[in-house]
């Protein structure tokens, strides 16, 4: 009942909203955060507000607080304001959110999605719902894969090569294809074994609660695999704890974060996996520009070649792209 009454209520707000042409000429974006204090959601918003300002538009955040529920109603509640012309998500449920795309589709409001596509098949970031505006991201499988084979070079002269893996959350389905991607992969070669799998929830502090729980049960680690760099945070901590000199491990992770560009360099960790959230959020957010104002839209934007510098990058690259900086910080 209350869910019928909420659905009507928004066919009101969006009706008032098209008749008074409220969204035809507010110049506000909102920006649907997977989490509002998580670094490259934060680093995302900058990018979208930056390219705003410059093409005349104003912004504002909204925070997801990493709950798919969450995010789907402030999408339902936003809508219903009429208060903005144009939507960017970073969904935390890119399968369950499509149902909220569809309204704001229906609406008349372009609506982008980064960092993930939404839709049932993460693997491709052509629009699997009729009408999204663009689709600014990596597809998981093959950023891990690229991960995940670096780590089988690096375990080429080890049997056996002993791997952990930190992904963000199970709760989570691209967290899941990169988990099974990285096992795929792995378990392919008898020499690596995976000796557990731990949870960081895209934070430092969980990842060391994680970390510091693994290496109680599992000696002699040779590889850290994770798909974000805050959980390197804390696993470099656990590690370092644990007796490990961590230079003598490979650590891999994800996103390109300003600490993790450092931490390659000082020869402390090993790769990132890059995402650009800067530059992700100022592309999608050219995109809504485009379709509010009638331009050339692009649908897909594959952000592992959009960026400055290839996606997965180690110490060469680094030394051959000495004033990268990362655009994030974790």
């Amino acid at each position: 009942m209350h869910k019928t009454l909420k659905l009507l209520g928004i066919g009101v707000g969006i009706a008032f909203a098209l008749s008074s042409g409220a969204v035809a000429q507010t110049k506000k974006i909102a920006y649907f955060a997977a989490a509002s204090q998580n670094g490259f959601n934060q680093a995302t918003y900058e990018g979208v507000e930056a390219k705003a300002k410059e093409l005349g538009y104003e912004t504002a955040i909204f925070d997801g607080q990493f709950k798919a529920d969450v995010q789907y109603s402030q999408i339902e509640d936003v809508l219903a304001s009429g208060n903005y012309a144009g939507f960017i998500v970073a969904p935390n449920d890119s399968v369950g959110v499509a149902g909220a795309f569809e309204q704001v589709i229906a609406a008349g409001v372009p609506i982008a999605t980064v960092l993930f596509p939404v839709g049932p098949d993460l693997t491709t970031l052509e629009p699997q719902v009729k009408g999204i505006t663009s689709t600014v991201a990596s597809p998981p499988v093959a950023g891990a894969t690229q991960q995940a084979e670096a780590v089988v070079s690096e375990c080429e002269s080890k049997d056996p090569c002993n791997v952990v893996i930190i992904i963000g959350a199970k709760v989570f389905p691209f967290d899941n294809l990169r988990l099974e991607t990285f096992e795929k992969v792995l378990g392919a070669h008898d020499n690596i074994k995976i000796r557990a799998v731990g949870e960081g929830w895209y934070s430092p502090e969980p990842s060391l609660k994680a970390m510091t729980d693994i290496l109680q049960a599992n000696s002699d680690i040779h590889v850290v695999l994770s798909n974000a760099d805050q959980h390197l945070v804390g696993v470099e901590i656990a590690l370092e704890a644990a007796g490990y000199n961590v230079p003598d491990l490979y650590l891999s992770g994800g996103g390109a974060a300003a600490i993790a560009i450092d931490a390659i360099r000082e020869g402390r960790w090993d790769a990132t996996l890059a995402y650009f959230p800067v530059t992700m959020g100022a592309l999608a957010m050219e995109q809504i520009a485009n379709a509010i104002e009638g331009k050339p839209v692009t649908v897909a934007i594959d952000m592992d070649t959009a960026g400055p510098l290839e996606a997965m990058i180690d110490r060469a690259v680094l030394d051959a792209n000495p004033d990268f900086a990362g655009e994030w910080a974790q």
